[in-house]
């Protein structure tokens, strides 16, 4: 698999979100007023296909990363070979909070 680029948009969404949950105190993909993470991720103008994974209280990457591994949705995210974009958030306050925003090739 290439190893994705970095896409500003998702990340701008991924970092709102991380924020959102530590504020809000909620943790989930939809937050409290019913907006998805495909809601998010067009608002702030990605409007390709795309997934998310999300996590708290990893204290270092690897630690994240090994997570997610370890569950079947959050695997499949990471090791899609569909996905070219992706973009992080981390959000430290009473966190982490860590959300990946992952992103398909522009459609033609």
């Amino acid at each position: 698999m290439p190893p994705l680029k970095i896409n500003e948009l998702l990340r701008q969404s991924a970092r709102s979100h991380s924020a959102d949950m530590a504020r809000r105190g909620f943790f989930s993909h939809n937050d409290p007023d019913g907006v998805t993470p495909f809601d998010r991720m067009r608002s702030h103008g990605y409007a390709q296909p795309a997934a998310e994974n999300i996590a708290k209280g990893q204290r270092q990457p690897h630690e994240v990363i090994h997570s997610w591994l370890n569950s079947p949705g959050h695997r499949a995210n990471l090791l899609n070979p569909g996905f070219s974009v992706i973009g992080v958030g981390l959000h430290l306050d009473s966190g982490p909070w860590w959300t990946q925003n992952f992103g398909y090739p522009p459609q033609a």
